[in-house]
């Protein structure tokens, strides 16, 4: 399921830098961690859903930091357009 995130060419990592991608259009899909504070990643559901961005629910934070290459975990995690 996360094949696709973790070979991505492009990639932003983060809560507020998907947010700032899907605000440029420049976003293919979204993963969002099913333990991220809702305060965190409210808005960028609802911005992913206007724009008709997939959203792909991961088990948690720390499975979607590893995925990305990073030893923190990442509430949210999105594939840019090449």
């Amino acid at each position: 399921m996360y094949e696709e995130l973790a070979s991505a060419p492009s990639r932003v990592i983060g809560a507020k830098q998907t947010v700032r991608a899907l605000e440029r259009g420049i976003v293919g899909a979204v993963y969002i961690a099913r333990d991220a504070e809702e305060r965190v990643v409210r808005d960028l559901k609802t911005l992913a859903s206007a724009k008709g961005v997939p959203v792909t629910q991961v088990e948690s934070m720390d499975e979607l930091g590893k995925v990305c290459g990073i030893d923190v975990g990442a509430a949210a995690a999105a594939i840019l357009h090449e």
